[in-house]
C-alpha cells in the first residue's frame, strides 16, 4: 500500500522537504500539505512589508503551487486536532487526512486578552499576512489626523513594529503618529544592556514613548489601562505579547513541553508517538529547550526532511543539533537596525543592509522553486 506522508504548515521547517517534494512522490509516497493558506509569508520580513519596504510578494511563498506542480496534494485548510491512535489529522471543515508518517511546523500565535469593544483597529503581530489590512488601516488614519498607537508588548517584535508604523507615517502620512510601546517590566529585557541601549536610543530618537514597569491590565477599542489605573488613548493598537506553540497538541493530548509545544527528542520526534514529527515554532526540544527564533527552523530543515524520509523507509534516523550563537538582526524602521553575533555588535544602516541582504538571498533560493 502506498505511504502516506502528511506535513501541517507551509513554514520554515518544511522548506526543504518542500523543495524535494518532487524527488519524495516519485518514489511512490502520497505528500499531503494541509495550510490555512495557498501562501505561506516569512516572518523575518513581516515588519518591513509593514512599512513599505517590501512588497508581499517578495515575502512569500507560494506553498499551493510548489506542492501541486511536484505531485503533491494541497488541503486549504486548518489543522484543529491529530488523532495519534487512529493516524488521522482531523480538519476545521469537518474532514481528516490519513498519515503513516505526520510532520508539524504548525507555527506559534500571540496570545489576545479580552477586548471590550470594536477589534477593528486591534492587531496581533501574528499572522504576519494580517500585517497587509494593518497596513491600510494606518495610512487611513495617518491621512485624517494624529494617530494615537499603542504597541503592547516589551520584546523584539514590538521594537519592530514601533520602527516600521514610523516608517510607514513618514513615507505615506500626513501627520506622525504617537507611537508608545507598553512594555511591561523591562523593554527587550532578555537582552543585554547594550543591545537595549542602541534599540530604545535609535526608536527615541524617532519620538517613540517606551514605558517600563508597568503592564497593561485592559484593552478596549480605543483605550489601553494600565495596572496602576493609568489609561492611553489609543487609535489603534499593535499586540505583541510573545508568541505560544499551537494549541493542536495540547488539544490532541499529544505529549507536550511546559510551553505547549510537541514535546520531541534529539531527531524532532514526539516522544509519545514515533511516526509524528516537528519544528519551528511549535516544537519543544526536549534535549535544549530552543528560543522562538526563526534560525533554528531553518537549522532543521535538512534533518526533518531526512527524518521524514527515514521514518518512511526504515532508515536510521539523524539527530538534530541546534548549533551554537546565531545572529541577531532587528530591522528598526528607516533602513535601519540593530546586528549582534557572538562580542559584535552594531547598528544603523549597516545593519539593516546586512539583514536585507540575508532575507532576500533566503527568499530567493526558496522561490525559485516555484
Amino acid at each position: 500500500m502506498q505511504k502516506k506522508l502528511v506535513l501541517i504548515g507551509g513554514g520554515h521547517a518544511h522548506m526543504v522537504t518542500l523543495a524535494n517534494l518532487g524527488a519524495i512522490t516519485a518514489k511512490g509516497i502520497d505528500v499531503t500539505v494541509v495550510g490555512p493558506s495557498d501562501e505561506h509569508y516569512y516572518s523575518g520580513m513581516g515588519p518591513g512589508m509593514l512599512s513599505g519596504t517590501y512588497r508581499p510578494e517578495q515575502i512569500r511563498f507560494a506553498t499551493r503551487h510548489v506542492v501541486e506542480k511536484q505531485g503533491g496534494t494541497f488541503v486549504r485548510d486548518k489543522a484543529v486536532r491529530i488523532e495519534p491512535q487512529k493516524k488521522m489529522v482531523m480538519l476545521e471543515s469537518g474532514g481528516s487526512v490519513p498519515y503513516d508518517v505526520l510532520s508539524c511546523n504548525a507555527g506559534s500565535q500571540v496570545p489576545k486578552p479580552p477586548i471590550d469593544g470594536d477589534p477593528t483597529d486591534i492587531f496581533t503581530v501574528k499572522p504576519i499576512e494580517r500585517l497587509m489590512e494593518a497596513k491600510r488601516r494606518l495610512v487611513d488614519h495617518f491621512e485624517r489626523h494624529q494617530t494615537q498607537v499603542v504597541i503592547v508588548g516589551g520584546g523584539p517584535s514590538a521594537a519592530e513594529v514601533a520602527g516600521n508604523v514610523w516608517q510607514l507615517a513618514r513615507d505615506t502620512g500626513k501627520t506622525m503618529p504617537r507611537i508608545t510601546v507598553c512594555a511591561g517590566r523591562t523593554f527587550m529585557g532578555r537582552f543585554s544592556d547594550s543591545i537595549r541601549h542602541r534599540i530604545m536610543g535609535s526608536l527615541r530618537r524617532r519620538g517613540v514613548v517606551m514605558r517600563e514597569g508597568g503592564y497593561v491590565r485592559a484593552i478596549s477599542s480605543n483605550t489601553v489601562t494600565l495596572d496602576g489605573g493609568e489609561t492611553l488613548a489609543a487609535d489603534f493598537i499593535f499586540l505583541a505579547l510573545g508568541v505560544r506553540p499551537s494549541p493542536i497538541f495540547a488539544d490532541s493530548g499529544i505529549a507536550t513541553g511546559p510551553d505547549g509545544g510537541l514535546r520531541v527528542n534529539p531527531f524532532l520526534q514526539s516522544t509519545q508517538h514515533p511516526d509524528i514529527f516537528g519544528g519551528g515554532d511549535c516544537i519543544y526540544f526536549q534535549k535544549q529547550p530552543l528560543d522562538k527564533v526563526g534560525v533554528y527552523a531553518v537549522r532543521e530543515n535538512p534533518v526533518l526532511y531526512h527524518n521524514l524520509l527515514a521514518r518512511l523507509e526504515g532508515r536510521d534516523l539523524m539527530p538534530f543539533d541546534p548549533g551554537g550563537d546565531y545572529l541577531l538582526i532587528f530591522n528598526l524602521g528607516g533602513r535601519t537596525g540593530v546586528l549582534k553575533k557572538r562580542w559584535l555588535e552594531f547598528g544603523g544602516r549597516p545593519a539593516f543592509i546586512v539583514k536585507d541582504y540575508i532575507d532576500r538571498k533566503f527568499m530567493r533560493q526558496f522561490q525559485a522553486i516555484e
